[in-house]
């Protein structure tokens, strides 16, 4: 995977989290005909997903960091890996 497959990705998570940010229902003409149970089983998978999407995309972003800091020392940026989760989730900013 390179820089170019990279910012695909990011721009891909992206477009998936703006679309699970829209209101539910937002783009449709009437009510969706789900009853308030419906609703909240569907909203609460959108949580889960957009917290995935979250995740994914912060790992990206570390990656795409680690290639562009290997080319910089001029090391090999085919060597950078993805890191786990719980790592990137762990940076302190």
């Amino acid at each position: 995977m390179d820089n170019q497959d990279i910012l695909q990705r990011i721009q891909a998570l992206v477009d998936e989290e703006h679309q699970l940010r829209e209101p539910a229902g937002a783009g449709s003409a009437g009510g969706s005909g789900q009853n308030d149970s419906d609703d909240e089983a569907g909203q609460g998978e959108r949580r889960v997903r957009l917290r995935q999407v979250e995740e994914a995309l912060d790992q990206c972003w570390d990656l795409l960091r680690q290639r562009r800091a290997k080319v910089k020392a001029g090391e090999d940026p085919n060597e950078a890996d993805a890191r786990p989760v719980k790592e990137v989730e762990g940076y302190v900013q």
